[in-house]
Protein backbone atom coordinates (compact mmCIF):
# COMPACT_ATOMS: atom_id res chain seq x y z
CA UNK A 1 0.00 0.00 0.00
CA UNK A 2 2.99 2.41 0.88
CA UNK A 3 4.64 2.11 -2.75
CA UNK A 4 1.26 3.22 -4.29
CA UNK A 5 1.19 6.26 -2.51
CA UNK A 6 5.21 6.71 -2.74
CA UNK A 7 4.72 6.51 -6.57
CA UNK A 8 1.48 8.58 -6.55
CA UNK A 9 3.76 11.50 -4.21
CA UNK A 10 6.68 11.12 -6.51
CA UNK A 11 3.94 11.77 -9.83
CA UNK A 12 2.30 14.41 -8.29
CA UNK A 13 5.82 16.62 -7.33
CA UNK A 14 7.50 15.67 -10.28
CA UNK A 15 3.79 17.19 -11.99
CA UNK A 16 3.96 20.22 -9.84
CA UNK A 17 7.82 20.82 -10.56
CA UNK A 18 7.56 20.58 -14.43
CA UNK A 19 4.32 22.74 -14.67
CA UNK A 20 6.19 25.00 -12.74
CA UNK A 21 8.95 24.81 -15.23
CA UNK A 22 6.82 24.89 -18.31
CA UNK A 23 4.71 28.07 -16.77
CA UNK A 24 7.30 31.03 -18.06
CA UNK A 25 7.26 29.11 -21.22
CA UNK A 26 3.13 28.87 -21.36
CA UNK A 27 3.14 32.79 -20.64
CA UNK A 28 5.25 34.13 -23.32
CA UNK A 29 3.16 32.14 -26.11
CA UNK A 30 -0.18 33.63 -24.37
CA UNK A 31 1.19 37.05 -24.32
CA UNK A 32 2.26 37.24 -28.14
CA UNK A 33 -1.53 36.77 -28.84
CA UNK A 34 -2.86 39.19 -26.39
CA UNK A 35 -3.67 42.30 -27.89
CA UNK A 36 -1.27 45.08 -27.32
CA UNK A 37 -0.99 46.41 -23.63
CA UNK A 38 -2.84 43.42 -22.26
CA UNK A 39 0.08 41.77 -21.15
CA UNK A 40 1.20 44.43 -18.95
CA UNK A 41 -3.01 45.18 -17.28
CA UNK A 42 -3.46 44.94 -14.01
CA UNK A 43 -4.22 42.10 -12.62
CA UNK A 44 -2.13 40.48 -14.89
CA UNK A 45 -3.98 38.13 -17.39
CA UNK A 46 -2.92 34.53 -18.26
CA UNK A 47 -4.83 33.89 -21.45
CA UNK A 48 -5.37 36.61 -24.41
CA UNK A 49 -9.09 37.97 -24.28
CA UNK A 50 -8.75 37.66 -28.18
CA UNK A 51 -6.19 35.98 -29.48
CA UNK A 52 -4.42 37.65 -32.15
CA UNK A 53 -1.61 37.16 -34.78
CA UNK A 54 -0.73 40.76 -35.23
CA UNK A 55 2.37 40.70 -33.25
CA UNK A 56 3.41 38.08 -35.74
CA UNK A 57 2.60 39.77 -38.83
CA UNK A 58 4.35 43.13 -38.00
CA UNK A 59 7.57 40.92 -37.20
CA UNK A 60 7.89 39.36 -40.41
CA UNK A 61 5.78 42.27 -42.66
CA UNK A 62 7.11 45.45 -41.34
CA UNK A 63 9.66 44.34 -39.11
CA UNK A 64 11.14 42.14 -41.93
CA UNK A 65 12.39 39.64 -38.86
CA UNK A 66 11.97 36.56 -41.40
CA UNK A 67 15.53 38.06 -43.00
CA UNK A 68 17.23 37.53 -39.70
CA UNK A 69 15.92 34.46 -39.04
CA UNK A 70 16.75 33.28 -42.34
CA UNK A 71 20.21 34.03 -41.42
CA UNK A 72 20.14 32.70 -37.93
CA UNK A 73 18.64 29.20 -39.41
CA UNK A 74 21.63 29.14 -42.28
CA UNK A 75 24.27 30.21 -40.15
CA UNK A 76 23.58 27.88 -37.08
CA UNK A 77 22.65 24.33 -39.69
CA UNK A 78 25.77 25.34 -41.60
CA UNK A 79 28.03 25.68 -38.27
CA UNK A 80 26.52 22.74 -37.35
CA UNK A 81 27.23 20.38 -40.28
CA UNK A 82 30.89 21.37 -40.03
CA UNK A 83 30.91 21.08 -36.65
CA UNK A 84 30.45 17.67 -36.91
CA UNK A 85 32.46 16.77 -39.47
CA UNK A 86 35.63 18.36 -38.03
CA UNK A 87 35.10 17.28 -33.71
CA UNK A 88 33.96 13.60 -35.20
CA UNK A 89 37.11 13.17 -37.36
CA UNK A 90 39.27 14.59 -34.41
CA UNK A 91 38.03 13.28 -31.55
CA UNK A 92 38.41 9.64 -33.11
CA UNK A 93 41.76 10.75 -33.68
CA UNK A 94 42.45 11.06 -30.01
CA UNK A 95 40.40 7.80 -28.84
CA UNK A 96 41.84 5.42 -31.79
CA UNK A 97 45.03 6.46 -33.76
CA UNK A 98 48.38 6.54 -32.26
CA UNK A 99 50.44 9.44 -33.00
CA UNK A 100 53.56 11.20 -31.47
CA UNK A 101 52.22 13.58 -28.54
CA UNK A 102 48.64 12.63 -28.55
CA UNK A 103 48.48 12.36 -24.95
CA UNK A 104 49.85 16.27 -24.07
CA UNK A 105 48.39 17.64 -27.33
CA UNK A 106 45.14 16.50 -25.69
CA UNK A 107 45.65 17.94 -22.12
CA UNK A 108 46.52 21.26 -23.84
CA UNK A 109 43.21 21.23 -25.40
CA UNK A 110 41.50 20.45 -22.37
CA UNK A 111 43.28 23.29 -20.54
CA UNK A 112 41.62 25.90 -22.84
CA UNK A 113 38.33 24.98 -21.44
CA UNK A 114 39.20 27.25 -18.36
CA UNK A 115 39.94 30.04 -20.71
CA UNK A 116 37.23 32.14 -21.22
CA UNK A 117 35.54 32.44 -24.92
CA UNK A 118 35.73 36.31 -24.70
CA UNK A 119 39.54 36.35 -24.65
CA UNK A 120 39.92 34.98 -28.06
CA UNK A 121 37.76 37.47 -29.56
CA UNK A 122 40.16 40.19 -30.48
CA UNK A 123 42.57 37.94 -31.92
CA UNK A 124 40.31 36.25 -33.90
CA UNK A 125 38.72 39.53 -35.19
CA UNK A 126 42.02 40.77 -36.46
CA UNK A 127 42.91 37.26 -38.35
CA UNK A 128 39.59 37.70 -39.80
CA UNK A 129 40.25 41.07 -41.06
CA UNK A 130 43.19 40.10 -42.42
CA UNK A 131 41.42 37.24 -44.27
CA UNK A 132 39.32 39.98 -45.53
CA UNK A 133 36.08 37.94 -43.36
CA UNK A 134 34.59 40.51 -41.16
CA UNK A 135 30.80 41.20 -42.09
CA UNK A 136 30.77 38.15 -44.02
CA UNK A 137 28.64 35.04 -42.84
CA UNK A 138 32.36 33.10 -43.13
CA UNK A 139 33.68 34.83 -40.79
CA UNK A 140 30.85 33.60 -37.99
CA UNK A 141 31.20 30.26 -39.80
CA UNK A 142 35.23 30.51 -39.05
CA UNK A 143 34.46 30.82 -34.97
CA UNK A 144 32.16 27.65 -34.78
CA UNK A 145 34.15 25.10 -37.10
CA UNK A 146 35.93 22.79 -33.91
CA UNK A 147 35.31 22.82 -29.92
CA UNK A 148 37.17 21.49 -27.43
CA UNK A 149 34.03 20.43 -25.64
CA UNK A 150 32.63 18.62 -29.00
CA UNK A 151 36.42 17.34 -29.54
CA UNK A 152 36.43 15.75 -25.86
CA UNK A 153 32.84 14.26 -26.32
CA UNK A 154 33.15 12.09 -29.35
CA UNK A 155 36.79 11.22 -27.71
CA UNK A 156 34.96 9.70 -24.49
CA UNK A 157 31.90 8.05 -26.82
CA UNK A 158 34.31 7.09 -29.92
CA UNK A 159 36.99 4.93 -27.08
CA UNK A 160 34.30 2.69 -26.30
CA UNK A 161 34.55 1.14 -30.27
CA UNK A 162 36.51 -2.37 -30.28
CA UNK A 163 39.95 -1.70 -31.56
CA UNK A 164 39.31 -5.37 -32.78
CA UNK A 165 36.61 -4.20 -35.09
CA UNK A 166 39.31 -1.53 -36.55
CA UNK A 167 42.04 -3.69 -36.67
CA UNK A 168 40.00 -6.39 -38.63
CA UNK A 169 39.07 -3.71 -41.15
CA UNK A 170 42.67 -2.53 -41.92
CA UNK A 171 43.42 -6.17 -42.33
CA UNK A 172 40.88 -6.80 -45.04
CA UNK A 173 42.89 -3.62 -46.58
CA UNK A 174 40.21 -1.04 -45.43
CA UNK A 175 41.84 2.46 -45.59
CA UNK A 176 41.42 4.92 -42.54
CA UNK A 177 39.17 7.20 -44.78
CA UNK A 178 36.69 4.07 -45.01
CA UNK A 179 37.12 2.61 -41.71
CA UNK A 180 35.78 5.84 -40.44
CA UNK A 181 32.90 6.74 -42.45
CA UNK A 182 31.38 2.55 -42.97
CA UNK A 183 32.53 2.11 -38.93
CA UNK A 184 33.66 5.03 -36.56
CA UNK A 185 30.43 7.00 -38.11
CA UNK A 186 27.43 4.70 -37.14
CA UNK A 187 29.11 3.38 -34.33
CA UNK A 188 28.77 7.22 -33.25
CA UNK A 189 25.77 8.01 -34.32
CA UNK A 190 23.71 8.56 -30.50
CA UNK A 191 26.95 11.32 -29.61
CA UNK A 192 26.64 12.83 -32.68
CA UNK A 193 23.07 13.95 -32.49
CA UNK A 194 23.47 15.04 -29.07
CA UNK A 195 26.42 16.92 -30.11
CA UNK A 196 24.07 18.76 -33.03
CA UNK A 197 22.02 19.81 -30.53
CA UNK A 198 24.41 21.41 -28.09
CA UNK A 199 26.21 23.07 -31.17
CA UNK A 200 22.89 23.95 -32.97
CA UNK A 201 21.42 25.54 -29.82
CA UNK A 202 25.08 27.60 -29.14
CA UNK A 203 25.20 29.04 -32.82
CA UNK A 204 21.24 29.79 -32.54
CA UNK A 205 21.59 31.68 -29.40
CA UNK A 206 24.76 33.34 -29.85
CA UNK A 207 24.67 37.20 -29.56
CA UNK A 208 28.19 38.37 -29.11
CA UNK A 209 30.08 36.95 -31.73
CA UNK A 210 27.68 37.90 -34.65
CA UNK A 211 27.31 41.15 -32.85
CA UNK A 212 31.25 41.72 -33.43
CA UNK A 213 31.87 40.54 -36.83
CA UNK A 214 28.55 41.60 -38.73
CA UNK A 215 27.88 45.16 -39.20
CA UNK A 216 25.16 45.25 -42.25
CA UNK A 217 21.92 45.03 -40.90
CA UNK A 218 20.48 43.01 -43.75
CA UNK A 219 23.24 40.32 -42.34
CA UNK A 220 22.20 40.33 -39.00
CA UNK A 221 20.98 37.30 -36.61
CA UNK A 222 17.84 37.03 -35.12
CA UNK A 223 19.46 37.69 -31.83
CA UNK A 224 21.25 40.78 -32.58
CA UNK A 225 17.67 41.67 -34.44
CA UNK A 226 15.86 40.90 -31.85
CA UNK A 227 18.35 42.98 -28.77
CA UNK A 228 17.91 45.98 -31.41
CA UNK A 229 13.93 45.32 -31.76
CA UNK A 230 14.22 45.50 -27.84
CA UNK A 231 15.65 49.24 -27.82
CA UNK A 232 12.60 50.18 -29.84
CA UNK A 233 9.76 48.94 -28.41
CA UNK A 234 11.09 48.13 -25.04
CA UNK A 235 7.29 48.68 -23.94
CA UNK A 236 5.63 46.68 -26.40
CA UNK A 237 5.83 43.28 -24.10
CA UNK A 238 3.28 41.31 -26.72
CA UNK A 239 5.55 41.90 -29.44
CA UNK A 240 8.72 40.97 -28.10
CA UNK A 241 7.41 37.79 -26.53
CA UNK A 242 6.47 37.25 -30.02
CA UNK A 243 9.86 37.44 -31.17
CA UNK A 244 10.67 35.18 -28.35
CA UNK A 245 8.54 33.05 -29.56
CA UNK A 246 9.68 32.35 -32.82
CA UNK A 247 13.42 32.37 -31.03
CA UNK A 248 12.83 29.31 -28.68
CA UNK A 249 9.62 27.32 -31.39
CA UNK A 250 13.18 25.76 -33.81
CA UNK A 251 15.28 24.65 -30.71
CA UNK A 252 12.04 22.79 -28.85
CA UNK A 253 11.25 21.12 -32.28
CA UNK A 254 14.56 19.89 -33.33
CA UNK A 255 14.89 18.78 -29.22
CA UNK A 256 11.67 16.81 -29.77
CA UNK A 257 12.64 15.26 -32.88
CA UNK A 258 15.68 13.76 -31.81
CA UNK A 259 15.26 13.64 -27.91
CA UNK A 260 15.57 9.79 -28.13
CA UNK A 261 18.83 10.06 -29.58
CA UNK A 262 19.84 12.76 -27.93
CA UNK A 263 19.21 10.99 -24.09
CA UNK A 264 21.23 7.68 -25.84
CA UNK A 265 24.39 10.14 -26.14
CA UNK A 266 23.61 11.50 -23.23
CA UNK A 267 23.54 8.92 -21.06
CA UNK A 268 26.04 6.50 -23.08
CA UNK A 269 28.46 9.69 -23.88
CA UNK A 270 29.24 10.90 -20.71
CA UNK A 271 30.08 7.86 -18.69
CA UNK A 272 32.87 6.55 -20.90
CA UNK A 273 36.57 6.65 -20.12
Amino acid sequence: MRRPLATLAVNGALLVLGLVTLAPLLWMVSASLMPTGEAASLPPRLLPSTATLEHYRDLFGRLALGRSFRNSLILASAITAVSLICNSMAGYAFAKLRFRGRGRLFAILLATLVVPPQVGMLPLFLELRLLGLVNSMGGVLVAGIASVFGIFLVRQFALGIPDELLDAARVDGASELRIFWTIVLPALRPILVTLAVFTFLSAWNDFMWPLVVLTEESRQTLPVALANLSGEHVQDTELMMAGAVITVAPVILLFLAVQRQYLEGILMGSVKE
